[in-house]
């Protein structure tokens, strides 16, 4: 099949099929969401967060699964409503654990991460949801292979346009206190900021987003989600703002092409195409920041 055919392919898709549109839809406001917050996670350094609550996020769905498969309650098995909450726990544990917990934050976090991979992938062997396990753990790994099984998921595309229009009015009402906390938390707690409500908050919305990227890029890349917009910024713009709005932009790009490619040639997995398309446009962004920062020179 020639590009052309295969742009017209595409063109047919979208103009023809409700879960072409919502797929391209729940893909970008999820890199909306992520991205947004993904400045602050990096500038906290806090990056691996994701990561490691997405592999929370895994060994939660394959219990919960496992649980429902064992009691026959199929209620159980849209496991979204189960997972989040346990998800947005340990994120409150690890945002809000301090110098003088028991258990740093970074040892927490491996800890969570190793944990919860190990027990999500002993109870899919345990409990397999169907014959091909090695197939279910990649879907839940690096994403949904394509953006039929995304865009399927109608009540998934609601709740990415109620997320993405709270995270934003969120983001807006509380940028002065969600700036302060992200450069100097303990002078932002000195000025009156009550740091660890906004951190609760921060741990609240990040644990959703988390959950809600796993659909589309899977547990391993799911961090790439958040850290890479905010990083490729970086490579040009300095300021909080300017690095914000260019982070956003980059990640909605990068979303919105590795969806049009992977509906264009259906053997490429949509997760991988997203991070692999965020690498590039990072790639680019280096450039441009060095020969704008030799030309300074």
């Amino acid at each position: 099949m020639t590009f052309g055919e295969r742009i017209d392919q595409l063109i047919y898709l979208f103009n023809n099929f409700d879960f072409a549109r919502y797929a391209l839809l729940v893909g970008v406001l999820i890199a909306f969401c992520s991205s947004l917050l993904g400045v602050t996670l990096v500038l906290r350094r806090l990056s691996f967060i994701g990561s490691g609550l997405s592999h929370v996020s895994f060994g939660s769905t394959t219990i919960v699964a496992a649980i429902a498969m064992i009691i026959g309650v199929e209620s159980f098995q849209n496991n979204f409503f189960f997972v989040l909450p346990i998800t947005i726990l340990c994120s409150i544990w690890l945002l809000l654990s301090g110098p003088n917990s028991k258990i740093k934050g970074d040892s927490a976090l491996a800890m969570l991460s190793v944990g919860s991979l190990a027990v999500g992938y002993l109870f899919m062997n345990i409990f397999p949801k169907s014959a091909n396990v090695a197939a279910d753990i990649c879907t839940v790994l690096f994403g949904s292979t394509a953006i039929l099984t995304l865009g399927s998921k109608q009540w998934l595309v609601w709740l990415c346009v109620g997320l993405s229009v709270l995270v934003s009015a969120m983001f807006l009402l509380f940028y002065n206190k969600i700036f302060a906390i992200t450069f100097d938390e303990d002078f932002a707690s000195a000025t009156g900021i009550k740091a660890k409500t906004y951190n609760a908050i921060l741990a609240i919305i990040i644990a959703v987003i988390i959950v809600l990227a796993m659909n589309l890029v899977g547990a391993l890349l799911v961090s790439a989600l958040v850290v890479f917009p905010a990083l490729t910024a970086m490579r040009v713009f300095k300021s909080f703002k300017a690095v914000t709005i260019c982070s956003v932009i980059v990640s909605v790009f990068c979303s919105t092409i590795g969806i049009l490619l992977s509906a264009m040639y259906d053997n490429l997995p949509l997760g991988s195409v997203i991070v692999a398309v965020n690498l590039a446009v990072f790639i680019l962004f280096a450039f441009a920041g060095l020969a704008a920062r030799r030309k300074k020179a």
